[in-house]
């Protein structure tokens, strides 16, 4: 019987969704290697590989097979996927073109040696866009956005999608929501197009733009939009709730709950960054990576506090998300600050704090990066996160994002069947 390796229920699915990977045709209790490899857009090479033993019919199932050693240990159904990482130090796998899918190569070798003898592969496709959700790029007044639009008459619920002070224009999470009944904006407002890398001041009026285009859209629902936001994007966000008419809900992801880095500016008020020295940040002399997190002043000083954002006075509904193992900034610290004064003047919040993970929660089975280059700054840069909770936290995150707006822009739970 030969060996085969199949990904159920299909060997095509979107990026999010976990599937079953199994290996049959194996000789009972037989010693074998499975590796994953994914050539990214760039052409480098993510790998990762574990170490099983086949059960006493000859069949490996990962959903109940523990590996032994590896990339990871114990039974992890997604661990080929979350463990993938570069020979290149400090490269990050993340998706440029929603448009076509990441292709897995799953490979099942002899012993757990050197992978000389292959016994059976199979090509997995992770997609980014479900069948029939459109994306539309816009380029309307000021905006420099891609717009996701679910299949269907709706009405879906509306999105705005802030990435960090890295810039660009980054549509995979955005095309992923979609993909779930989402409209989606993903937008970017640095460091794209003509779009200058470090602003010297930022406007409300440039995500007014966008909430009044979003709700132009004949799907979206009127009850009023979402935005949700990393890093950067997450105190932006936080901005624009607590500003900006017609926001309904916003998630916070590794962010804070004062203005950072670059100044804002609302009608007849500007909001100064939070004071920071760069003579703070630290360099490893042994790998040359910058830690940024003791530069921005104590948050606790009054002196700091006009760079605060009044989230109290926000009618908006507030989630936060923040990794322990943050290595970037004290996010846990700073939305605990936020979520603090929420509760002091008798606001409810959703916040969930997660052991182990890094700055950078990402949907989920997207694989951890430790330190990457941040493409505006020029340097390289911790963020932080241990590969199985990390893990574990990108997967729960996920779910309670979608749960969160389904339930404060449709007024019900959030659907557990698929579009």
């Amino acid at each position: 019987m030969a060996v085969q390796v199949t990904v159920l229920p299909s060997p095509r699915c979107l990026f999010d969704d976990p599937v079953q990977i199994r290996v049959t045709g194996l000789l009972p209790q037989q010693a074998v290697t499975l590796r994953a490899c994914l050539l990214d857009e760039a052409g480098e090479l993510f790998q990762a590989h574990a170490h099983y033993r086949a059960g006493s019919s000859g069949e490996l199932d990962l959903t109940c097979c523990p590996a032994l050693g590896g990339s990871y240990s114990g039974v992890e159904p997604m661990g080929l996927l979350w463990s993938l990482r570069s020979k290149t130090p400090y490269k990050r796998l993340a998706k440029r073109n929603v448009l076509t899918p990441f292709c897995v190569d799953l490979e099942v070798y002899e012993g757990h040696g050197d992978m000389s003898l292959l016994l059976g592969k199979c090509t997995h496709e992770r997609c980014f866009l479900r069948e029939g959700v459109k994306r539309i790029s816009v380029r309307e007044g000021r905006l420099k956005a891609t717009l996701f639009l679910p299949p269907g008459p709706g009405p879906f619920p509306g999105l705005i999608d802030l990435y960090g002070s890295g810039g660009g224009l980054v549509e995979y999470r955005a095309s992923l929501l979609a993909s779930r009944g989402f409209v989606t904006l993903a937008l970017a407002y640095m460091a794209f197009e003509d779009l200058p890398a470090m602003p010297e001041i930022l406007e409300l009026d440039y995500f007014q733009e966008a909430i009044d285009f979003l709700q132009k859209q004949q799907q979206v629902k009127d009850a009023g939009i979402g935005v949700l936001g990393l890093s950067k994007g997450a105190d932006l966000a936080l901005s624009i709730a607590t500003f900006l008419p017609g926001i309904k809900a916003a998630v916070s992801i590794s962010g804070s709950g004062f203005n950072s880095f670059i100044p804002l500016k609302g009608d007849g008020f500007i909001i100064p960054a939070h004071p920071y020295d760069l003579g703070r940040m630290k360099t490893s002399e042994e790998s040359g990576l910058v830690d940024f997190s003791e530069i921005l002043d104590d948050h606790r000083d009054p002196a700091t506090w006009e760079s605060r954002i009044p989230v109290e006075k926000s009618l908006a509904k507030f989630l936060f998300l923040s990794g322990l193992d943050d290595k970037n900034w004290k996010s846990d610290l700073y939305c605990r600050d936020a979520v603090q004064r929420l509760h002091q003047y008798g606001q409810k919040v959703e916040f969930c704090s997660y052991s182990g993970a890094g700055h950078l929660l990402e949907p989920p089975y997207l694989p951890l990066c430790q330190s990457s280059i941040h493409k505006v700054l020029g340097m390289f840069v911790q963020w932080g996160g241990q590969w199985k909770e990390h893990a574990r936290a990108q997967e729960d995150a996920w779910h309670r994002i979608q749960a969160f707006f389904w339930k404060h822009l449709m007024n019900s739970d959030f659907p557990k069947s698929n579009l």
